[in-house]
């Protein structure tokens, strides 16, 4: 036996930056002092910065699914008719999240597994829908939506777009201001790598407009109330003072990463996204493995079916077991039928390797029939053409 050094491969939380870590431990003032107020600045420009916008950020002390929650209470008014687009277990929240706030709500839904088209969009919207909803990675299936396509069809019409990028940024590229993103959503426990605990999303003008005239209750999630006291680098109430500090903290990673300029080191966290989630894919077809979601797979995370007759429960134990890791299973009636192992934040090469490596042995141990190395040797193959 050997010794087993703990490894997060899931889609959220994420491994943890060391020295977004140690931000924390120092992370003793006040918020609302000079000193804070200064650090809280940083963080909202470099927001900016990491999403790619002109647009005004947001930070929320709260999972993503506040920000999400925020985004309709702030948008719609009781009755309102919004769309959803749906093909995963976030979608779905989406769903729910609309209806506890008395909204009329359409779904343009595909299979898990699949995403939505364009077209299904095209055929079902209306004038009369003030919203729609979506994801940009739905993470419960491993499947990419098109948001560019779907936010040039809704480009000088009077819905606006809201879209959940939680596992999406930092791992898909985004140009959110030409396309006309209206909203979109981040959180500290995914690409970010720092803990759970924060939620971001950058807004656009005419998103703030129609604050203005909507009429759904709004108190802690007030984004305009946060708007304000932003501008004065404060948080409307008490926020996360530590996580803050290690949100700065990874925001100055990926600027040193990227020879000071953090755009520069946003593409690398990208890229890297990109190159860790082909060389699991490659890894899982060289071990007779089916991709989950092949037709439009994302970057953060690689949702992968178990092979016949072995439950997915017992792949996951098997990580935990043999090699002190965790990957996550499948999400509600998925659980036991596929699997799940991320690529996104504090994640490299050798990180990758080591799951692909341990893939191989747990498999093995519960019957599937490889040949050891075979995934190893593919996701080389891939990195070698790729890096």
């Amino acid at each position: 036996m050997m010794i087993r050094k703990g490894r997060l491969l899931t889609p959220g939380p994420t491994q943890l930056l060391p020295s977004a870590q140690l931000a924390m431990a120092g992370a003793t003032m006040h918020h609302r002092t000079a000193e804070f107020r200064a650090l809280y600045s940083k963080v909202l420009a470099d927001l900016k910065v990491f999403v790619g916008t002109g647009n005004d950020v947001i930070l929320l002390t709260s999972s993503g699914t506040g920000a999400m929650e925020a985004s309709v209470a702030n948008l719609t008014s009781p009755g309102d008719k919004v769309m959803v687009v749906s093909a995963g277990k976030f979608g779905e929240r989406w769903e729910g999240l609309a209806k506890s706030y008395g909204l009329n709500v359409d779904v343009v839904r595909s299979p898990y597994g699949e995403t939505v088209t364009v077209q299904q969009v095209r055929e079902k919207i209306t004038a009369e829908h003030k919203v729609l909803f979506m994801q940009a990675t739905e993470s419960s299936t491993g499947a990419r939506h098109d948001v560019e396509g779907i936010a040039r069809f809704l480009q000088g019409s009077n819905t606006l777009l809201v879209v959940d990028a939680i596992t999406g940024l930092g791992t898909t590229r985004f140009n959110i201001d030409a396309w006309g993103v209206d909203i979109i959503i981040g959180g500290s426990q995914k690409a970010v790598m720092v803990p759970p605990g924060l939620a971001y999303c950058a807004v656009s003008e005419r998103a703030w407009q129609r604050m203005e005239t909507t009429k759904n209750p709004r108190y802690y999630f007030d984004l305009r109330k946060e708007r304000k006291n932003g501008a004065k680098g404060e948080a409307s109430y008490t926020p996360a003072t530590a996580l803050v500090a290690a949100l700065s903290s990874a925001m100055d990673y990926l600027r040193d990463q990227g020879g000071g300029d953090l755009a520069a080191g946003r593409e690398l966290l990208i890229n890297n996204a990109e190159i860790a989630a082909a060389m699991v894919r490659a890894a899982s077809n060289a071990m007779g493995l089916k991709i989950f979601s092949a037709s439009s797979p994302c970057a953060a995370l690689t949702a992968i079916t178990a092979p016949p007759g072995i439950d997915s429960s017992d792949i996951v134990k098997g990580f935990r077991n043999q090699f002190g890791s965790v990957i996550a299973n499948g999400q509600g009636e998925m659980k036991g039928q596929l699997f799940r192992i991320a690529h996104l934040g504090y994640y490299d090469y050798a990180d990758t390797i080591a799951a692909i490596g341990a893939l191989e042995h747990v498999l093995a141990g519960l019957g599937h029939k490889l040949e050891l190395g075979s995934g190893l040797r593919a996701a080389q193959e891939v990195y070698a053409q790729r890096a």
